[in-house]
């Protein structure tokens, strides 16, 4: 049975503490973000050597691994997004379909191991990136298909919250 798409709106979680996670984005700035990225890795890779990694814990859950894949693939997408924002004025973020990535990618027959592996390359690169944009960015612009805004700030903060709110997803 296929997963059904989350079609929320998750940018409220830039605002005010995500009440499933605990995340809290209040004083969640770039350089912040990049910490709480590179501290989730170490929790990633215990999740991802459980033996039942694979495993959806029913039909309409992803498993460890599939959020894993998940998490692998975001921290390359918002490294662009990040550049993007850096690049241009007020970009126009391309569409991600997560959904789609997910059955394109065979998320549910990847290699754990491996996945924390490149998790973890990708969650150091899009945390040093983070990291190394300067204060007098942190205010730049770009906007969602749907018409959602970001600065630099709220990127990092919503970003940082995926990754950690996918950790209470598989009980990290």
């Amino acid at each position: 049975m296929p997963i059904v798409p989350d079609t929320k709106d998750w940018t409220w979680v830039t605002r005010r503490p995500c009440p499933e996670c605990g995340f809290d984005p209040d004083g969640v700035t770039p350089d912040r973000a990049g910490a709480i990225i590179r501290g989730a890795i170490p929790r990633w890779r215990d999740a991802l050597s459980r033996p039942d990694a694979g495993q959806r814990p029913n039909d309409a859950v992803w498993s460890v691994l599939e959020y894993g894949a998940h998490v692998r693939d975001a921290c390359r997408v918002f490294e662009g997004r990040l550049a993007l924002m850096l690049a241009e004025d007020n970009p126009g973020f391309p569409d991600w379909d997560q959904d789609r990535e997910a059955l394109e990618g065979a998320y549910a027959q990847a290699d754990p191991h491996r996945v924390a592996q490149e998790l973890e390359a990708g969650a150091a690169a899009v945390a040093a990136a983070f990291e190394a944009v300067p204060l007098e960015q942190w205010d730049r612009r770009g906007l969602r298909s749907n018409g959602s805004a970001f600065t630099v700030r709220t990127l990092g903060a919503y970003f940082a919250h995926d990754v950690v709110h996918h950790l209470h997803d598989v009980g990290a």
